[in-house]
């Protein structure tokens, strides 16, 4: 075998370590996606149910729209209930993404664990009842707990990693990462454009203004707003007699 021959089966093996948990896990999950992932419809989403429970954890029933990404399926939990929109990705190496019952991650999104350096407490868990917003990213290196009821808007991104640059002698690539990761409690609401960075906590009932970058943590019943993002008020000190007409879910008390 000539080193060429040898780099090629190389870079191959490399390619299908970062794709599944083994070489024939890599085959069965394309397998199933490529057979059923793409079919559109009520069907499809019906088809996926079963068949990608040969590939991933299903608890109950999930729907998953078609043309949904998957890389290490086998360690992506689906709680009863969650739906999956169309171009999602879901990149759960190795520690996991789990997605509660009745939770909704929206078109294009991307939740990515890609931990190959072993971090401790890398993985993404979203709890129950839950909407990821259109086109969030979630990086879970450091680990991304988001509790129950939480609405993220679009554009957020909640990133549990950061480069280590302080030494000018050296590249950042080389100086290493840092993972504290985040804890978003229930309840929690998320405006459009907002960034989390890396070892911050979003206390329970917090709201985060739009365009906010979010630096420290977030005291609980708190809004908070700018850039970094500092309390603008506590939830409930305003009047709280809304100057707009408000309307409810169906069944929802008002």
């Amino acid at each position: 075998m000539t080193n060429d021959e040898r780099g090629m089966l190389a870079g191959l093996r490399l390619y299908v370590g970062r794709q599944a948990a083994s070489p024939w896990r890599y085959a069965l999950e394309q397998a199933v996606v490529g057979l059923t992932g793409w079919v559109p419809t009520p069907l499809g989403i019906a088809l996926r149910a079963v068949a990608y429970r040969l590939i991933l954890t299903m608890r109950g029933v999930a729907a998953v729209e078609r043309g949904v990404r998957l890389r290490f399926a086998s360690h992506v939990t689906l709680g009863h209930g969650a739906y999956v929109d169309q171009g999602v990705y879901l990149h759960a190496c190795p520690a996991g993404i789990d997605i509660g019952a009745g939770t909704i991650v929206m078109h294009g999104s991307v939740l990515h664990v890609y931990n190959f350096r072993d971090l401790p407490h890398a993985g993404i868990h979203v709890g129950e009842h839950s909407l990821i917003g259109e086109y969030n990213v979630i990086r879970g290196q450091g680990g991304v707990r988001i509790g129950s009821r939480v609405y993220t808007s679009p554009m957020v991104q909640i990133i549990a990693v950061n480069h280590v640059f302080d030494d000018r002698s050296r590249p950042f690539v080389e100086q290493g990462i840092t993972a504290e990761g985040i804890t978003i409690e229930d309840d929690v609401w998320i405006g459009s454009g907002v960034v989390i960075t890396d070892g911050v906590r979003v206390g329970r009932g917090a709201v985060v203004a739009a365009g906010a970058v979010v630096t420290r943590d977030v005291e609980p019943y708190t809004v908070v707003g700018g850039v970094p993002a500092r309390v603008l008020r506590r939830v409930g000190e305003a009047d709280p007699r809304p100057t707009s007409e408000v309307h409810y879910l169906p069944g929802a008390r008002g």
